[in-house]
């Protein structure tokens, strides 16, 4: 009997614990899912490109309060001209952009009512991953 009630204490406890682990890592992949928009139509890029700007030797931000927009999830688009490069360089920059943008969003407190675009420079390509972070987290402070 004595040893019935300890194998059944363990497997509880066992259980529990792999109830934990399955808990911790669905905290984290809601943690790692992005918030994260990009925008679609032609008139919402119109309409920004006529808000507020902020530049820079990577990349210029425009960004400007959309009226018909959901504020729970972060509408920004990353933008990669043809002169910069072939596709795999313009998914490079755009990669790197939308990472920096993550890492940014659980950080910083952005603001979720404005929707932001933002244009790389050629400048982009030659210079350090970590150069083109901190340029960009002062960028959006600069916003709040």
């Amino acid at each position: 009997m004595v040893l019935d009630q300890r194998w059944k204490l363990k497997v509880e406890k066992k259980h529990l614990q792999e109830e934990e682990k399955k808990e911790e890592k669905h905290l984290l992949f809601s943690l790692m899912k992005s918030k994260i928009i990009c925008l679609s139509k032609n008139d919402e890029f119109k309409e920004i490109l006529k808000g507020r700007k902020n530049s820079n030797k990577y990349f210029t931000i425009f960004f400007k309060k959309l009226t018909n927009k959901n504020n729970k999830k972060l509408n920004i688009s990353f933008v990669a001209k043809k002169k910069l490069g072939n596709a795999v360089k313009r998914n490079k920059i755009k990669r790197k952009l939308r990472n920096i943008t993550n890492e940014a969003v659980k950080k910083l407190s952005l603001k979720f009512d404005y929707s932001y675009l933002v244009i790389a420079k050629e400048t982009i390509l030659k210079n350090d991953y970590l150069d083109i972070k901190k340029i960009m987290f002062t960028e959006f402070n600069k916003i709040k």
